[in-house]
């Protein structure tokens, strides 16, 4: 699909149009040899009608329905939170549905093609080769921060740093009697340049630490969750080994998190250390026995090189963060053909994020595999959204203040962009939260729309590598698994090219296309998992890991 006008109907159901670029009042718009004007300033990424729609009336985009009036819309007018409200279709899985047949994309160009990963004993590849630093318990934080101020310092893990602020020139000019205008206006930021290689262990990516807030306090149920969670994290392919320390009377025991390991992967082998400090004399013991350890588990993690592995061996996680009204056109339909292409040479992607699949589930309900996944995802789905109205929300409230200000007015307008992520192949198999990818080809993973909750929970699935795309920009990351960010616009990458690795505005502007891009964007991939690129949330150091808590606290 090659876009040339400044205006874009999505799908012939659509009673909407989107303004590729910002509209005045007045503008003469051309529709299927319909001629009308505009009767509002349309801004970029946002949609006016192309027919009289009266209140009560439904508004479909993407060819789904994404609203209801609540009052008249003329034709041309600006559809906005004043005149529309989220609705959607009901949905149902079907006894009768007759699946069809999908066509894989042309994928000789990279069916040949390999990356550089690390080979587990249980056949699967990481793209990264990571040590886990993890308390059990928020109460071992601290002990955590000991050991990685111990370990990074003097092992030189990220030691050099992305950005350095030169505060000595604010004291210097302070002292000189500079008034606060001259203070304000002095330059601090000093570049430097990021390590590529740590020089004792040039085989480890790095020593990644785990704080989180979790582990007590709360239910019985958020505590395993935990567990479960962590426990993916650690079999993830990008993880060596593990250093775990418990207080030792939490909710969430050592003895859950084994049983978790065992669960996942019964042939377990990995290093793993658990320290607990109450069965300790002091907590200097503690800590000098966990770095030791820790140290010993980087020297066995260092034996793991770089091999070849088919790219059917990637695990990519589908994400999406601060879209606009773009989203769904440029950078979400681009990585649903990375999903097509990798689904089609053998490889798995995960899509996640139910509430932002709200209004497509009857799409994705046929498209699954078979009755009992798409019973599963129905289930899912419905329990989530009952929970969520049942504290006053549900996922129409989705919706964040940035979102709605660029065009995605409702959350079925959101949704419906953002389901684009999973390309158009069968669903193979939907998880719960926790649960790890065990089948290759399109999964389905239920984690919250927030952006970190929902990437920690990918990675804890079993992703190697996540994709997300940003249409006002999002800085964020992993620890365990790359980031690679995608701009639906380019002004965001210029303006947020420090955080943004990829961009696919083009597609807005009609130089390129979605499948030009969706091959570009695998070239890359192929890249940051062979461990020659780095995506900027790595560069940044952004590993941020939040726990979904699906509980109450106690």
């Amino acid at each position: 699909m090659k876009i040339k006008n400044k205006i874009l109907r999505i799908h012939p159901k659509d009673n909407v149009l989107v303004a590729l670029q910002d509209l005045n009042k007045g503008t003469l718009i051309s529709v299927e040899n319909d001629e009308f004007e505009i009767i509002n300033d349309v801004r970029a990424k946002h949609k006016f009608s192309i027919e009289h729609i009266y209140i009560g009336q439904n508004v479909y985009m993407y060819g789904v329905l994404v609203g209801k009036a609540t009052r008249d819309i003329l034709k041309g007018e600006l559809i906005s939170t004043v005149n529309l409200e989220h609705s959607t279709e009901n949905y149902a899985v079907n006894e009768t549905e007759q699946k069809k047949k999908w066509h894989t994309p042309d994928i000789s160009e990279f069916s040949s093609k390999t990356f550089q990963g690390y080979h587990r004993e249980d056949g699967k590849v990481g793209t990264e080769n990571n040590w886990l630093v993890i308390p059990l318990v928020f109460c071992e934080n601290r002990n955590v921060e000991v050991i990685k101020q111990a370990l990074v310092n003097e092992l030189g893990f990220g030691q050099k740093k992305h950005l350095e602020l030169d505060v000595a020139k604010l004291i210097k000019s302070y002292k000189s009697g500079a008034d606060t205008t001259t203070i304000l206006k002095e330059d601090i930021t000093v570049e430097s340049e990021d390590s590529i290689k740590n020089a004792l262990f040039p085989n480890v990516d790095g020593i990644k630490f785990l704080t989180h807030d979790g582990g007590c306090g709360c239910s019985l149920s958020d505590a395993v969750t935990l567990c479960n969670l962590l426990a993916g994290y650690i079999n993830n392919a990008n993880v060596a080994g593990a250093t775990i320390l418990s207080l030792g009377c939490q909710h969430s025991q050592a003895s859950i998190l084994k049983k978790a390991l065992k669960q996942q992967s019964p042939n377990f082998n990995k290093p793993l250390y658990i320290f607990e400090q109450q069965e300790t004399n002091s907590e200097k013991e503690l800590i000098a026995n966990a770095v030791k350890s820790t140290f010993v588990g980087l020297i066995e993690a260092n034996k793991i090189e770089r091999k070849p592995a088919p790219l059917s061996k990637l695990v990519i996680g589908l994400e999406c963060g601060g879209s606009d009204g773009f989203s769904g056109i440029s950078a979400n339909p681009t990585l649903g053909y990375v999903s097509d292409l990798t689904v089609g040479l053998g490889g798995t992607t995960v899509l996640s994020e139910f509430p932002e699949l709200n209004g497509v589930e009857q799409e994705l309900i046929n498209r699954c595999e078979n009755k009992e996944i798409a019973q599963k995802f129905s289930h899912l789905m419905a329990t989530y959204n009952a929970k969520a109205e049942s504290v006053g929300s549900g996922f129409y409230a989705n919706p964040s203040p940035g979102n709605i200000k660029d065009g995605l007015i409702t959350d079925a307008i959101k949704s419906a962009g953002a389901a684009k992520k999973g390309g158009t192949s069968p669903i193979q198999d939907v998880l719960d939260y926790t649960e790890q990818v065990t089948k290759s080809g399109l999964n389905l993973l239920c984690t919250p729309g927030n952006d970190v909750e929902s990437t920690t929970g990918l990675a804890g699935s079993g992703t190697n590598i996540i994709l997300f795309t940003t249409g006002l920009g999002t800085p964020t990351g992993n620890p365990i698994a790359p980031v690679i960010k995608v701009s639906s616009n380019t002004s965001l990458y210029l303006k947020m090219n420090d955080i943004i690795d990829f961009n696919t505005g083009e597609i807005i502007e009609g130089v390129s296309t979605i499948e030009d891009k969706g091959k570009a964007l695998l070239e890359y991939i192929i890249k940051v998992a062979s461990g020659e690129l780095k995506p900027k949330a790595r560069l940044l150091g952004q590993d941020d890991f939040i726990p979904w808590k699906r509980g109450i606290s106690l």
